[in-house]
């Protein structure tokens, strides 16, 4: 590594292209051999005789050749370089035979060994601590892989090919960067199952454990068998290998890595049971299971140009495992969570010194490249792409998408392209989003004239380091507008700001609205906008929306809070009321009820009232906290025993997104029940 920053706009097309790579491994605790067969072409993108830079660190070089012909080369530090003027202007083979130490690897980082057990990690750079490779995301290629070993199981990317004692050959048929290539070998075992994809083809599944956690994988399973269904259905991709396996490991760097067909997970992420573990770990291990699996597409079959690209795959597939988890469970609590992940991560990256675009411009060490800003908030741009162009459209520009660069390393300009020939609509404006850092201030006033409602929108774009000007950016803002009497006048409508001051007008009402704005956070926006007591507990009580009802209940209950830090005061019957609505109205999800009643953190009230110019009292915080809370659990009593009761789940534990609900919500109104009796008994 150095401090030599790399650039954006210093990329270049690879100097040569591979058609196929065979590697074969000897697998050794402190000396495994790599011998490697990489099949180059000039790449005709690049002009002239360029030199051919193949990546290795720590690579204890054995022998190469070229065509056969041994090569007298002498690697740096960083890798080894074939001159140009050398090399054949047509295809040829480069050998090589390296030594590498697993043991001795701390950095879990390349091949190294975790408690016996041979693994890899290979992004975003570790495939140059393999063997001689241009490793960088753009060179794809299909690999075939010989694993040499006395371990009973001997696994790699694709589809296993052969086999005997002591050895195994796997094969991947589809181009693949080499960050993506995985070899597992230990003494493991497997959960299994199958998979009859929409075309009928038997797909056989694995996951691979240590022996005595077989009974620990059911859920991991699971969940898998519903995220290969659900993107079939969702998005028409089809799972394209005869095996999919995932491995368990105790010792890996990331939660989790979608390795063309052979998925390495951290242990927690897989392993789950009902005795031990929490409905939010069955919910986590599903999130991460899915997000993995639908790598497969975004991310595998089509990857990134570079790693400056690395929204775009990342961005698009952690969009698509909320979308799965929406349909799974809650999909008011599952946006409300994302929400709460974005502003607690991301909004505090953006407003500190280490705030940069979606896209970055450059880095200097590319394992700090991933980050909230790069993952969720990378999300939310693909959410507003959807909100802008509608369901439907959106779907044609996926179809597009996967048919014209399936096979290929895009960028965000391509992934920009497909929506402009699938919709229309030109995204020029909406592509500052990708290289603008910052969070907009989006700011709000209205106004009532003779049945006609009048929304006032302001965008201000803080400077950030290196942009101290920006430009207005497109922000969809979902609104409806509610009656006095709580009916929705104006369902949910997205209006599209453009400029940096922007008017909308509804004619033809009859009284003044209560507007809900930037329903389901429909921007990653900050929004600012002066509202009363009332109306939050109007809203919290009426609002059709589920994100803007949670969101004008938790607004309310901290103002509630506030004031009895600071003046003493008693929790106002409007805010009991509402939620009291809320906590039993039975056409809204348990696990949204149970997330409404969940009352401000402390230290999320400590921020509140330092940023309201107060010195935090954390003794006076906490009492005030206890005695709201005893206000809802009184207001509640008469409700808590019937809701308790409803609630109870017969039969054997279930770790479902339903029971997982109920059991929310059931656990909620016990613990108010508590506070009025002392004790609660759950049977």
């Amino acid at each position: 590594m150095t401090d030599t920053p790399i650039r954006l706009a210093d990329y270049l097309p690879p100097s040569h292209l591979v058609d196929g790579v065979s590697l074969t491994f000897r697998l050794d605790p402190g000396r495994t051999r790599v011998l490697s067969e990489i099949r180059f072409r000039p790449n005709p993108a690049r002009t002239g005789c360029p030199d051919l830079r193949l990546d290795g660190e720590g690579l204890a070089l054995v022998s190469a050749a070229l065509d056969g012909a041994p090569l007298a080369v002498q690697p740096d530090a960083t890798g080894l370089t074939l001159p140009g003027a050398s090399l054949p202007d047509a295809p040829f083979t480069f050998t090589a035979e390296v030594e590498i130490d697993p043991a001795a690897n701390t950095a879990l980082e390349g091949l190294y060994m975790s408690n016996g057990m041979y693994c890899t990690q290979c992004e975003a750079e570790g495939f140059r601590k393999i063997t001689f490779y241009p490793d960088r995301p753009d060179v794809m290629a299909p690999f075939r892989v010989r694993i040499e070993s006395d371990l009973p199981v001997l696994l790699s990317n694709g589809n296993e090919v052969a086999s005997g004692p002591g050895w195994a050959e796997w094969h991947d048929p589809w181009p693949k960067p080499s960050y993506l290539f995985a070899l597992v070998a230990g003494d493991l075992v497997a959960h299994s199952a199958g998979f009859t994809t929409a075309s009928g083809r038997t797909v056989a599944l694995n996951i691979w454990v240590r022996p005595g956690d077989e009974a620990r994988c059911a859920y991991a399973m699971d969940s898998l068998i519903r995220s290969m269904k659900w993107d079939e259905e969702v998005y028409g991709r089809e799972y394209d290998l005869d095996t999919f396996n995932i491995v368990a490991v105790d010792d890996f760097n990331m939660g989790a890595m979608e390795n063309k067909g052979l998925n390495i997970f951290n242990s927690k992420y897989v392993l789950a049971l009902p005795e031990t573990a929490t409905d939010d770990d069955f919910a986590r291990i599903e999130a991460v299971i899915a997000h993995e699996y639908f790598h497969n597409w975004t991310g595998n079959r089509i990857t990134c140009r570079d790693w400056f690209q690395l929204c775009l795959k990342e961005g698009l597939t952690v969009f698509r495992d909320q979308q799965f988890s929406s349909d799974m469970r809650s999909a008011a609590v599952k946006r409300i969570e994302d929400v709460l992940t974005l502003r607690a991560r991301q909004f505090r990256e953006d407003d500190g010194p280490l705030a940069h675009p979606v896209r970055p411009k450059e880095y200097i060490e590319i394992n700090n490249f991933y980050t909230a800003t790069v993952y969720e908030k990378g999300a939310e741009l693909i959410g507003m792409l959807k909100r802008l162009v509608g369901d439907e459209a959106y779907a044609r520009a996926l179809d597009l998408y996967f048919e014209r660069h399936d096979g290929q390393a895009a960028t965000i300009e391509d992934w920009l392209t497909v929506f402009e020939h699938a919709t229309g609509r030109d995204l020029a404006q909406f592509k500052l989003w990708y290289s603008e850092a910052g969070t907009p201030r989006l700011k709000v006033s209205d106004r009532f004239e003779e049945g006609r409602y009048t929304l006032e929108f302001e965008q201000v774009n803080p400077p950030t380091p290196g942009q101290p000007v920006k430009q207005p950016k497109v922000i969809p803002v979902a609104v409806g507008l509610l009656n006095p009497n709580g009916d929705e006048v104006l369902p949910t409508t997205v209006l599209e700001m453009t400029e940096p001051r922007q008017s909308f007008t509804f004619e033809g009402l009859g009284a003044r609205p209560v507007p809900s704005i930037l329903r389901g956070f429909s921007a990653p926006v900050v929004l600012e906008r002066e509202t009363s007591p009332e109306e939050r507990a109007f809203l919290l009580a009426h609002d059709t929306d589920p994100f803007n009802k949670w969101e004008a209940g938790r607004a309310l209950a901290k103002d509630v809070l506030a004031r009895m830090v600071t003046e003493g005061a008693q929790p106002g019957p409007d805010w009991l009321e509402a939620l009291a609505r809320v906590a039993v109205d039975e056409t809204l999800d348990p696990a949204f009820r149970a997330l409404a009643l969940r009352l401000p953190g402390e230290d999320d009230m400590a921020q509140t009232l330092h940023a309201a110019g107060h010195v935090p009292d954390p003794a006076r915080i906490h009492a005030a906290r206890e005695r709201m809370a005893g206000a809802l659990a009184e207001r509640l009593e008469p409700e808590l025993g019937a809701l308790i009761e409803t609630l109870a789940e017969p039969g054997p534990f279930s770790p479902g997104a339903r029971a997982a609900g109920r059991r929310a919500l059931r656990l909620a109104a016990l613990g108010l029940v508590t506070r009025r009796d002392g004790g609660a008994r759950a049977e």
